[in-house]
């Protein structure tokens, strides 16, 4: 699960890595039965004593003291172990926000995913109304097609736990990826579920704001499993009328007008055009070295049809995208339209010829480079002369006012304030999430010198080759798969699919290990994954 049920907030964020994957696309996959919204029930869910059904998170039981409980309280109801429903399982994944485990109703056995987000993590008013935002949305949307099943929200002294359906599939790409060939009817089939779910959303009042691949698994590890959308952290109710001025979404995937500061309902429909445009190429049409450089692309409006694959591209496929990707939002197709367009309805003009395999090699790159680089970051901090970092010690040791060894969000504003630093709480939030790699609400050391220390100097040749000796464990001089595994696995990275897939992407001579050359190109390279991926700098 991973960074599916990431919850994002505020400016952009970088993206994280930690995801499991694994999705399918079968070209013969039958949508479901109706794109039309159901209507849901406006019946409260009640309890049940008898099967001791665990309650929605407004109806939670009392706890033993609840006034104390409720003075601290995210969600505003006395407190409520998730434990007394659910038995929590093994680690799915570990996202910006929080972990994801497997776990078990315990009334009925039923498997369910449960995101437990550390409440260090809320710790602005913002934060918290994001969460009470993001869960009444998951409630209102559930039950609907291609959206995830919302359970329950339960909140401890520590954390706020969702618990929501299992979508065992895996992820989007992973599965497309996986399969090895892909073709138009498969994109279009792809396409008809992510619109599909903008369509629900604009119906039932829910501007969604961050439609991105990684935001989308599958319901299951069969050939015909559904798409659900799982992450609604920047959603919210469509108010009419109302001009939106929030910078949010994730870079790749922003529409001009959110960058122009007055946006409405049609982002959505621009950021399902961008998903489609790498579901045809492999890669997305706007892209730079830096997050600014992407946004200028984006303001420029140029999207490549002349490269490859794109001249094998049929004309009915790249018409929509261009109507997808229209920069005017008024002009710009609306969902309804697009599912009625000739490519992608059902049956449609959609062809079932394989599309170029070099476009599954560039999604390839696209999703899973940056893991290997980002552990190998962490090592060189690990491992860096302390005369190297005498000034950035001393300074962690100020920000760390209880000498607990971890830096808090309070500790990093005042400890930035104390520099004169003019940020934001918004973008205080930001860096804190992009330093704090394990996602436990804290800076330790480690991450602290991982964000600061200069990237040339990281990535000098005597550190590169300390971290490619950290991977090498018998001094071979390759980085075999089996050290590939151990060094991933040691840091709770990846599956055994993923391992083979960041090996896959970086020996170039394809002889199943990875030697220096191989690994500092990879340290060095500017592919768009990586520059997805780009933290800001602390200081």
């Amino acid at each position: 699960m991973g960074n599916c049920f990431a919850k994002s907030h505020g400016l952009m964020k970088p993206q994280q890595n930690g995801q499991t994957r694994s999705v399918e696309v079968d070209q013969t996959h039958q949508d479901p039965p109706s794109y039309t919204p159901q209507p849901r029930s406006q019946t409260p869910e009640k309890p049940s004593s008898e099967t001791n059904q665990p309650p929605p998170w407004r109806m939670a039981a009392p706890a033993p003291s609840p006034k104390a409980a409720k003075s601290s309280s995210i969600l505003e109801n006395a407190y409520e172990d998730v434990k007394l429903f659910y038995t929590l399982g093994k680690e799915l994944g570990r996202g910006q926000f929080g972990v994801t485990y497997l776990c078990t109703e315990n009334s009925t056995g039923k498997k369910y995913a449960c995101k437990s987000i550390s409440k260090k993590k809320l710790v602005t008013k913002a934060d918290k109304d994001d969460m009470r935002r993001e869960i009444q949305i998951m409630q209102h949307l559930s039950g609907q097609p291609n959206i995830v099943e919302f359970k329950g929200a339960y909140e401890d002294e520590k954390a706020v736990n969702l618990v929501m359906e299992l979508c065992a599939g895996g992820e989007l790409f992973d599965r497309i990826i996986a399969k090895g060939h892909y073709s138009e009817r498969a994109a279009a089939s792809v396409c008809r579920q992510i619109v599909n779910v903008v369509k629900i959303c604009h119906f039932m009042g829910v501007l969604h704001r961050d439609l991105k691949p990684e935001n989308f698994l599958l319901s299951s590890k069969d050939d015909k499993a559904l798409i659900k959308a799982t992450d609604f952290g920047l959603s919210v109710f469509i108010e009419e009328g109302k001009v939106y001025r929030d910078i949010v979404g994730s870079a790749y995937y922003v529409a001009p007008e959110v960058l122009r500061r007055r946006y409405g309902k049609e982002v959505d429909i621009w950021s399902a055009g961008i998903i489609l445009y790498i579901l045809l190429s492999g890669v997305p049409p706007f892209w730079a070295e830096t997050e600014k450089g992407i946004f200028d692309a984006i303001l420029e409006g140029h999207i490549d049809f002349e490269s490859q694959p794109w001249p094998s591209i049929s004309n009915s496929a790249k018409d929509l995208v261009r109507k997808m990707l229209t920069a005017d939002p008024k002009r710009r197709i609306s969902a309804a339209d697009v599912l009625e367009h000739p490519w992608l309805r059902e049956g449609g003009e959609a062809s079932d010829k394989p599309i170029d395999s070099a476009v599954l090699s560039r999604m390839k790159q696209f999703r899973a480079m940056n893991k290997l680089k980002k552990l190998a970051l962490k090592v060189i901090a690990e491992n860096i002369n302390t005369e190297e970092i005498q000034g950035l010690k001393a300074m962690f040791a100020n920000i760390d006012t209880d000498n607990s060894g971890t830096i808090t969000y309070e500790e990093l504003k005042e400890g930035l304030a104390k520099l004169g630093s003019k940020l934001t709480e918004a973008e205080v939030k930001q860096l804190m999430d992009a330093a704090d790699v394990d996602g436990n609400g804290s800076i330790d050391y480690i991450e602290f010198i991982t964000a600061t220390m200069h990237r040339h100097r990281l990535e000098s040749d005597e550190n590169l080759y300390k971290a490619f000796q950290h991977f090498d464990k018998d001094g071979s001089g390759y980085i075999t798969i089996d050290e590939l595994e151990v060094a991933l696995k040691e840091y709770g990275m990846g599956d055994d699919a993923t391992i083979k897939e960041v090996l896959s992407d970086v020996d170039s001579d394809n002889d199943g290990r990875i030697n220096y050359e191989e690994f500092c190109a990879m340290m060095r390279s500017g592919n768009p994954q990586q520059q997805q991926q780009q933290q800001p700098r602390l200081f």
